[in-house]
């Protein structure tokens, strides 16, 4: 199993270029990879699975006959990202995160930006994910969104575009650092010579930005809320409270005691000061949202006005995550920092909008349409792939309710190569990089990349049947200056630099082919 019969068939792809060479940064992991004995490479993949499965490494699927628990899938080959393409991905993620914040700010307080009427002021307050109930509220530091994952695609065109903005409860970090705490063990050589960007510091750095938030001159409690146990994102909430060195907590563990939040612990109550909280805006008080909530924490939210405690991130910021508000981000960045969006949106047709909605309704068998309040691939038309009567269905629905719903041109998602059934074949990527809002803004150097493993499939939700990569952002250290700490190779047992003979979208459903460079 080699590269030798791959064909990218027309796609951009990650690794290779278009006459069929591998790019520049991924010429090590090319060559090595192709170096390797036969057989190896597969004895590697099903290491690594065997060495995830032991980890733990789970997320939860509801509905599903054959259990919920389920390993997340993930591919050895790796994605590389160059110094050049993550210099304009850190900048543009940079500048739309401040804007973002700019935004929410804006809109639950002086709403500047609405009375300008640069983005509808119907479009926002009719959000869903809009809070009255956040009106006049004004986190620490001005920060509402300490932590974000944005979702990133690369077009037939090679530049990268913004599909989504996760701005509440983003999730999957996790896995971006267990990938790679594997991956460097099945390719310890050939991580080496690539000089990979670390991300082993994010806990380090997540910490950092939550003490950030405590105004008391103290050393900050901070604790990791979580619905619980049944949660599919459980095994992220216990492995980042491990990880930074905090306590995870559910509502029952926490309590307000005259404005002020408390952990009930084994020597009494302990008061806490940030709460990075997993729970959303719905379930977080009963006393504020909704009042049949068991999860959350009575009486919270009064605590977090009065400045008692800090909240990561903020409630209320979902509204930046309504798929109609991410059509304006171009004009909100242009707003609040007299700038042009450095990553562009992918262009969308808002359905409430008379022009685009008879544009849409036109184009059904065209276009992928999305509901604007679901998630994880769930609530969505693919128009070219669907049958007339789905197509007439969601016409209805865009009628009824055409706040509701966007619509999309199909996209020509990147490749990469992908093991798939003992053979290395090309599936879609997409990228979801991790910013961090403390005193700074900070985007890891890497991210989750994940995989549609079904051939031809777009959709690279693990719900909806996705995998994982590790992803190399390249320009790290130079190998002499790196601390090389000997770890356990999953493969032989034993220590990898002992010798060479280790070396190592939420999106449409189905592609119809290949667009270069053109929005089809």
């Amino acid at each position: 199993m080699d590269f030798a019969s791959y064909d990218p068939e027309g796609f951009y792809d990650e690794l290779f270029d278009e006459a069929g060479q591998p790019r520049s940064g991924a010429r090590i992991l090319v060559e090595r990879l192709n170096a390797l004995p036969p057989g190896d490479l597969k004895r590697r993949q099903e290491a690594a699975e065997k060495a995830l499965l032991q980890m733990g490494i789970t997320f939860t699927v509801y509905g599903d006959d054959a259990g919920t628990e389920k390993i997340f899938p993930f591919d050895i080959i790796p994605r590389v990202v160059e110094v050049d393409d993550w210099a304009v991905i850190e900048k543009g993620l940079k500048q739309r995160i401040r804007a973002l914040n700019e935004f929410l700010s804006d809109i639950y307080n002086d709403q500047k930006i609405l009375k300008d009427k640069v983005i509808p002021k119907e479009l926002v307050l009719s959000a869903n994910s809009y809070r009255t109930q956040c009106i006049g509220l004004r986190p620490p530091h001005g920060v509402w969104c300490h932590i974000t994952g944005t979702d990133l695609v690369r077009h037939g065109d090679g530049k990268f575009y913004v599909l989504e903005d996760n701005l509440r409860c983003p999730s999957g970090v996790s896995y971006v650092l267990e990938n790679r705490q594997v991956l460097k063990q099945t390719f310890p050589h050939v991580f080496a010579e690539s000089n990979v960007r670390p991300v082993e510091n994010y806990p380090n750095l997540l910490l950092e930005t939550l003490q950030s938030l405590c105004s008391r001159p103290t050393k900050p409690v901070v604790v990791v809320l979580t619905p619980g146990v049944y949660n599919s994102a459980y095994f992220e909430h216990s492995f980042l409270a491990r990880q930074m060195g905090v306590e995870l907590v559910e509502g029952r563990d926490l309590e307000v005691v005259d404005g002020v939040v408390y952990a009930r612990t084994t020597t009494g109550l302990q008061q806490v000061d940030v709460v990075y909280r997993r729970i959303d805006d719905d379930f977080i008080d009963p006393k504020v949202f909704r009042e049949d909530s068991l999860l959350g924490v009575p009486g919270i939210i009064d605590a977090y006005r009065q400045g008692n405690v800090a909240l990561a991130n903020a409630p209320g910021t979902g509204v930046a995550d309504d798929k109609a508000v991410y059509a304006y981000v171009p004009r909100i960045i242009k707003y609040y920092l007299d700038e042009d969006a450095i990553l562009p949106n992918v262009p969308t047709f808002i359905c409430s909008e008379d022009k685009d909605r008879q544009h849409v309704l036109e184009n059904l068998d065209k276009l992928v349409v999305k509901s604007v309040n679901e998630s994880g691939g769930y609530g969505m038309l693919i128009g070219p792939h669907a049958t007339q009567a789905e197509r007439d269905e969601f016409a209805a629905r865009i009628k009824d309710k055409p706040r509701q719903y966007i619509a999309q041109p199909t996209l020509s998602l990147s490749r990469t190569p992908t093991i798939v059934d003992g053979a290395i074949e090309g599936r879609h990527v997409d990228l979801r990089p991790y910013v961090l809002y403390g005193k700074d803004v900070e985007v890891i150097p890497g991210g989750l990349t994940r995989v549609a493993l079904r051939k031809g499939s777009l959709v690279v939700n693990s719900s909806q049947g996705g995998g994982s990569k590790d992803t190399w952002v390249l320009g790290g250290p130079p190998l002499e200056k790196r601390e090389r700490k000997p770890t356990l190779n999953i493969m032989t047992g034993s220590d990898p630099n002992a010798s060479q003979s280790q070396s190592q979208s939420q999106s449409q459903s189905q592609s119809s082919g290949p667009k270069k460079g053109r929005w089809g």
